[in-house]
């Protein structure tokens, strides 16, 4: 089997998620290709190969500065016409999401999106997604002829640490870097502002924190923790956090190694996108609120008297 993962950067720099989709093919076996797309890519794929990703394809043009969905999937285009892998894997990201919808149509061939695992069947590859708002789990597999497409929810797989590979530096035809779409910069909203789906920690706040005025706790607790700041949609259609914080059915997935809950009741919209959590803890005044049914840890009081504490604690002991 040929495995092919799509690397992706920013301001130059290699995803987490890079790390990830190698150790999620180490996981099938067969051999790995890892392709990577950027301004300059020498360094990124050298990078790469010492983390595993077998043959590092690079492909260096300044139109690949920013990700150009465009640009992008006539380039991968290419180097699957070349390469021939029967699987190809990208990242569950906002961008690899993206991607990867106009990635399988180009190809012609299927795709799963948001997996959370893989496995082969004879001569079948398999995904694993959660579906139906995570009531149902769904058994994907592909079609004979056709490259597998799928998209690997971030940190189902941890990041790969060593391993052998080689670069090889691909040229493309100019003609594929034009488009009529010119990505110019990239921004995000605040500075240094952890994205959502790739923390490993999070703290969420619901209306049990009762005002906005309130939220510079949950800030609080989450720098201590070198963590991000989550919302649940109640308090994102209030108006007290904007929509890019949201965790839930209609914002994102996401899947840290601690996810505390602060003041959410634990509807099933937020549930969806954070229950896969390695250790979810909740803090509720309801003693009988749905989301203890899913908590590793709970605490019981009121959490604008209980955040100000463990923020001091944890500080004092890190």
């Amino acid at each position: 089997m040929k495995i092919l993962t799509i690397a992706l950067q920013k301001d130059g720099q290699l995803t987490a998620s890079s790390y990830e989709l190698i150790e999620a093919a180490k996981s099938l076996g067969g051999e790995i290709h890892t392709l990577i797309l950027a301004e300059n890519a020498t360094d990124l794929a050298q990078d790469l190969a010492s983390h595993g990703g077998g043959k590092v394809i690079a492909v260096s043009n300044p139109s690949l500065k920013f990700v150009n969905d465009d640009i992008y999937c006539k380039v991968i285009k290419e180097v699957v016409s070349k390469y021939a892998p029967d699987l190809i894997l990208g990242s569950a990201s906002f961008y690899g999401k993206s991607l990867f919808g106009r990635l399988a149509s180009l190809l012609d061939a299927p795709m799963a999106s948001d997996i959370t695992n893989l496995e082969i069947d004879g001569d079948s590859i398999i995904a694993t997604r959660p579906s139906c708002g995570g009531s149902v789990i769904a058994k994907i597999s592909g079609k004979d002829g056709k490259p597998f497409c799928a998209t690997v929810r971030m940190k189902i797989y941890a990041e790969s640490k060593d391993g052998a590979g080689e670069v090889i530096e691909e040229t493309i035809d100019a003609s594929l870097f034009e488009s009529k779409m010119t990505v110019k910069e990239m921004k995000v909203e605040s500075a240094g502002a952890l994205n959502l789906t790739e923390a490993d920690i999070i703290v969420a706040a619901g209306r049990g924190m009762k005002a906005a005025e309130n939220l510079p706790l949950v800030s609080d607790l989450a720098d201590s923790l070198g963590g991000a700041v989550g919302a649940s949609r109640a308090i994102v259609d209030a108006g007290w956090i904007s929509y890019s914080h949201q965790v839930g059915q209609t914002g994102k997935t996401v899947n840290p190694k601690l996810y505390i809950a602060v003041g959410i009741s634990g509807a099933i919209q937020h549930l969806v996108g954070m229950q896969t959590s390695k250790n979810i803890v909740a803090i509720n005044k309801d003693k009988d609120a749905p989301i203890f049914n899913i908590a590793n840890y709970g605490i019981v009081g009121d959490a604008l008297e209980i955040l100000p504490a463990l923020t001091k604690k944890f500080k004092a002991e890190l």
